[in-house]
């Protein structure tokens, strides 16, 4: 069997990396530094019509699939932005998903070509700090009242809320003790960030700083009824058109940075030369190199398996997670791994594997945690007793 990208695939590859290029590590340690989103990136992005890869063709995108969003979304990460850059944009590939698939026409119309245009950012509002990964146990309610709803709670971890206007918000209309399945009276809503109602407050983290991560707070935001996505109660089944390919898209942004890690851990490896000999040399430094580079492969590969399982419509919830899994600790073994060949000077900001190694710990953690993973594997796949 003969695995080759079309010519079109790797056009996106090439244009994607040329828009890629205008942005240097000194903007990117820049936006790092000072906290500050990369406005000027994203526009770029935006101007080559990229944020609406996934989307409609009727709607001003380009109606391709997720193998297509996975090349670029690879580019950009090994691009020397790293999870700063593909943190930026990612939500617009995955986020508005439940839009095209359950949105009535005058939504599709009214909401999708303004995100591909960039003139809407978006926001994603699900988690919630009582919760976590139980989705089925928030909290935010949204009380039905003429016209529309009436919506009070918080969320957490709500990426790039400081600029978005908009807000894809997941909500009970049912508590879950009403509830004969506790993934029914969850409502999905795409509205509005009506910061008279919603205070967003950013969270200080280790890495990733150039995109915001935020507690929210809503308070009495009403939400018209032709904002809500789909039927009443049947929010959490929506949301799960999204998962799959996020998962997807976070592990390949991981393998993109690893591969970027180990690019500049090899060139350095080459130039240093310590006892008359390019440390590239010893194979104390050359072996786990290698090594990171077949991981990095091997996810790489597996994450463009489950990209073109779910293109075609075929069941892909274990390669889709496994992909997100191996991708993730790839990554994060090759920027730990850059960071020890540069020695000391990989600690400086200068060489950048230090701003790669802190930002390799999100697809680790985000969206959904290791353990979870291997839970669903092992019950799905391997056909073991639930353990949760």
């Amino acid at each position: 069997m003969h695995i080759a990208f079309t010519e079109a695939q790797h056009a996106i590859a090439d244009n994607v990396g040329k828009v890629c290029s205008a942005f240097d590590d000194t903007y990117w340690s820049a936006c790092d530094r000072e906290a500050r989103f990369p406005e000027e990136f994203v526009a770029a992005l935006a101007k080559g019509g990229w944020l609406g890869i996934t989307m409609p063709e009727a709607f001003g995108g380009s109606g391709l699939g997720v193998i297509e969003a996975a090349i670029m979304m690879h580019t950009i990460a090994k691009s020397g932005g790293g999870q700063a850059a593909a943190s930026s944009v990612h939500i617009n590939l995955f986020g508005p998903h439940p839009i095209v698939v359950l949105g009535t026409d005058e939504q599709r119309q009214r909401m999708l070509p303004p995100i591909i245009s960039g003139q809407h950012k978006v926001c994603f509002g699900v988690t919630e700090p009582n919760a976590g990964l139980d989705t089925t146990s928030i909290e935010t309610f949204a009380t039905k009242v003429p016209g529309g709803y009436r919506v009070n709670g918080r969320k957490m971890w709500t990426s790039t809320a400081q600029e978005a206007s908009k807000i894809l918000l997941l909500t009970r209309t049912r508590k879950k003790s009403d509830v004969n399945k506790r993934t029914d009276g969850l409502t999905l809503f795409f509205t509005d960030l009506d910061r008279r109602h919603i205070t967003v407050e950013r969270i200080p983290k280790m890495g990733r700083a150039a995109v915001d991560s935020n507690a929210t707070f809503i308070d009495d935001l009403f939400i018209p009824e032709e904002d809500r996505i789909g039927e009443e109660g049947r929010g959490f089944h929506y949301l799960l058109h999204s998962l799959n390919p996020e998962r997807i898209l976070v592990g390949i942004e991981a393998v993109g940075l690893g591969q970027d890690a180990i690019r500049r851990a090899s060139k350095y490896a080459q130039e240093r030369v310590v006892f008359g000999r390019p440390i590239g040399q010893n194979q104390g430094i050359a072996h786990p190199l290698a090594e990171c580079w077949a991981n990095l492969e091997a996810a790489y590969w597996l994450a463009m398996r489950a990209a073109s399982l779910y293109d075609q419509g075929l069941p892909c919830g274990a390669e889709a997670n496994a992909a997100k899994l191996l991708g993730g600790k790839a990554g994060f073994a090759a920027a730990t791994q850059a960071m020890l060949t540069h020695g000391g000077m990989g600690y400086a900001k200068e060489f950048q594997v230090e701003r790669l190694l802190r930002e390799s710990m999100i697809a680790r953690i985000a969206p959904v945690s290791e353990q979870m993973i291997l839970n669903f594997l092992a019950e799905n796949v391997l056909d073991l007793p639930k353990s949760y």
